[in-house]
């Protein structure tokens, strides 16, 4: 007669089961899981922190060109053939560029060698690196720059004694409103205006503008642009950019010089995270320090917990299920502090935008990268642990204990 044997099978652990035993460890010894975590959260700070403040910057940067555009070139006059020998541009060269197909606005300033001064005491040689230009109408609108008080030079006022004072040439002149006279040429002119930052021309906020002319007429400017500044449509930047030599200067093309001011930016921007590899090694290596402070306390814990061991084994449980219950309390410790990190770095990151003006940036791919990584080295920080503690006999350790 055959009899029915039943094989026996271990009960396998719920999904919550396995958070309810995995946690058992954590909440016994919460200054030691705090401890434990605080590795780990230094570490995904740190590198949340570095990506996101340079996303941050880099994104200003970004807007920034955006709002000014990458469509301005400057023409200046370029190296002579002839050592020693000085260039100038054509008086018709701002005209002259102002009609090659797809040119928008032009723009120019000539450099008129007089200095500028709070008055006539002052030494003709205390310049304070502040240089006098004489500015067309239509230069504020090239630049897309604009007047921080006051108003801009117009077609009555760039006749007379009237000057606009850059952004950095107001602060070291000491003049904070328009109203205020400036000592230029030989004679009083009267501030009209203070113009704001002007990224793509920063000459522009370490001078003072007076009309072309009125540099003209009254400070004996020779009427030759020294810059000439020119917007044309994004499609036809090349095109112009090739243009612009044999225009501005039939007879010596090869004595322009034509730049684009937003390659600087452009650079700027897309090197913006170069100097942060540093610091995201540094936040490795942190983040590497608290995986072995959490190996370390699961190691501990294995020891410390050989008769809770040794008993579960008795009651039935299997060398895998040992292996779950510690694996999962150091993901549970490891994503605690992944998820302190993330928190603490975003808050960093939010500080030093708010801070600095700066847009609040934090990369998608840094968080579940750092939350990815943080699980994965609670992963390895766990496993060695858990055989350990699959391995212990339960008759030894109940007999330990």
């Amino acid at each position: 007669m055959r009899r029915d044997r039943t094989r026996l099978r271990p009960a396998r652990l719920s999904l919550r089961d396995v958070l309810h035993v995995g946690s058992a460890g954590l909440r016994a010894r919460p200054v030691r899981v705090v401890l434990s975590a605080l590795g780990i959260a230094i570490g995904i700070a740190t590198m949340i922190a570095v990506v996101g403040i340079s996303s941050s910057s880099q994104a200003k940067l970004l807007r920034e060109l955006d709002a000014l555009g990458t469509n301005m070139l400057v023409v200046t006059p370029g190296q002579s053939m002839f050592s020693g020998q000085d260039t100038k541009l054509p008086e018709e060269a701002p005209g002259m560029i102002g009609r090659i197909e797809g040119v928008e606005r032009v723009g120019a300033t000539g450099a008129v060698a007089h200095s500028v001064r709070r008055s006539e005491k002052i030494s003709p040689d205390e310049t304070g690196g502040i240089a006098v230009l004489a500015a067309r109408g239509d230069l504020l609108e090239t630049l897309r720059a604009g007047v921080r008080s006051g108003a801009w030079l117009n077609a009555a006022t760039g006749r007379y004694p009237a000057v606009v004072l850059g952004d950095v040439a107001a602060r070291r002149l000491g003049i904070t409103a328009p109203g205020r006279q400036v000592f230029i040429g030989g004679r009083y002119f009267t501030v009209t205006g203070i113009l704001g930052p002007v990224p793509l021309a920063p000459e522009i906020e370490r001078a003072a503008l007076v009309g072309w002319s009125a540099a003209e007429s009254l400070l004996g400017f020779d009427g030759h642009p020294t810059a000439v500044y020119e917007r044309s449509a994004d499609a036809r930047v090349g095109a112009v950019r090739n243009l612009i030599p044999q225009t501005a200067n039939p007879r010596s093309p090869q004595t322009v010089s034509v730049t684009d001011p937003s390659a600087a930016l452009q650079a700027k921007a897309a090197t913006e995270g170069a100097f942060s590899t540093l610091l995201l090694g540094l936040g490795g290596i942190a983040l590497l320090v608290g995986g072995v402070g959490v190996a370390n306390t699961m190691i501990i814990s294995v020891l410390e917990r050989r008769h809770e061991i040794g008993l579960r084994r008795s009651l039935g449980a299997t060398k895998g299920a040992v292996r779950v219950q510690f694996v999962t309390e150091s993901l549970l410790l490891s994503g605690l502090g992944g998820l302190a990190g993330i928190a603490l770095g975003s808050a960093a990151v939010a500080a030093y935008a708010a801070a600095g003006g700066l847009p609040w940036v934090v990369p998608l791919w840094s968080v579940t990268g750092g939350f990815g990584a943080t699980l994965v080295i609670g992963t390895l920080a766990g496993l060695y642990p858990a055989v350990r503690a699959s391995r212990l006999s339960p008759t030894l350790a109940l007999h330990a204990a």
